[in-house]
């Protein structure tokens, strides 16, 4: 329990960082056309997500495909400017105009299930409760995801409602916003800009004859790093 309890920490803390804008523009990207009425179905979309993602990392981390981290890291905002341009041609916002979304929240999610295994599969390495451990992760982002949404939600139900903007009007804002900040990922993450894959390879990898940590963190106070053998 108390891995589980460490690893749904680090899942929310993860999902909650600053270096995760690129799931969280998606998951705004999924849930700009919902509305606080809408919960039930904005729950049913986090979900497919986070089973999507799930799924590719655990068969990451336990080594049963491999992926190229370069296209990985591009992929990902390439699956924020999909939703976005979907967002931009619904007139009406019905269960059946929306469908499309469930299945984009559960494909793409395969994706970002990669980037998510670059995070942990170092980490990872020989723990003995590796399915426990995976599972506290993804709950950690499910929770993570939860309240990011709720704030989206209760933002549009603020420019919507009390602002009285129309209601395709702020979808076409958000995702148009959206849509810009993932386009700019996407152009600077190409694969072929060897500079950039240099940075992003600085960022995943550690000298000889240094010592690989469990965990990197911007807040020491909740998470103790812990010194691993080399590999």
């Amino acid at each position: 329990m108390q891995d589980f309890g460490f690893y749904f920490g680090w899942g929310w803390d993860h999902i909650m960082s600053w270096d995760a804008l690129d799931h969280l523009l998606f998951i705004a990207a999924l849930a700009a056309i919902y509305l606080i009425k809408d919960w039930k179905q904005v729950l049913v979309l986090v979900t497919a997500f986070t089973i999507g993602h799930s799924i590719t990392l655990a068969l990451s981390v336990f080594d049963i495909i491999r992926f190229n981290t370069r296209w990985v890291e591009f992929l990902i905002p390439c699956t924020i400017v999909i939703p976005c341009i979907s967002n931009l041609f619904q007139k009406q916002f019905t269960p059946r105009s929306v469908r499309i979304n469930y299945g984009l929240a559960l494909g793409f999610g395969l994706v970002h299930g990669m980037g998510f295994a670059n995070t942990l599969r170092w980490t990872l390495a020989g723990d003995q409760n590796l399915g426990w451990s995976l599972f506290g992760f993804n709950v950690g982002l499910e929770a993570g995801q939860v309240v990011v949404v709720s704030v989206l939600l209760g933002l549009s139900y603020f420019m919507v409602n009390v602002v009285k903007m129309n209601r395709r009007e702020w979808v076409i804002f958000l995702s148009a916003a959206v849509f810009s900040l993932s386009l700019k990922m996407a152009i600077e993450r190409i694969p072929i800009n060897k500079k950039k894959h240099e940075e992003v390879s600085a960022t995943i990898s550690k000298p000889a004859g240094h010592p690989v940590y469990s965990i990197g963190t911007k807040h020491p106070e909740q998470f103790r790093l812990q010194p691993r053998q080399q590999v």
